[in-house]
């Protein structure tokens, strides 16, 4: 079945490319933190410390994706909502006429 993408559907779930946008962030972030955590353990470890580096490195990805991954969620459901404010108005201003 087509659908119309000019109709509204009713869904409270944001469009596909703004989900992806985030999916990505998300991963890049974790990315950064992880070469950072693990760049900035190994520069502070004389003999190399390659078990911690790693570690830390673990620790920085996951920390920085989760922090990412909370402005993300947050920011698709501002979207969500102010979309469906949006809706709302437009039908009630078709209502009235």
């Amino acid at each position: 079945m087509v659908t119309d993408p000019t109709t509204d559907s009713g869904s409270a779930a944001p469009p596909v490319g703004p989900r992806v946008l985030a999916v990505v962030a998300i991963v890049v972030a974790g990315l950064c933190g992880g070469l950072i955590g693990y760049a900035f353990t190994d520069l502070q470890c004389d003999d190399g410390c390659p078990a911690l580096a790693g570690g830390v490195g673990v620790l920085g990805a996951v920390i920085a994706a989760a922090g990412v991954a909370v402005v993300a969620v947050l920011t698709l459901r501002a979207m969500a909502e102010w979309q469906a404010s949006e809706r709302a108005k437009r039908v009630e201003s078709e209502s009235q006429r």
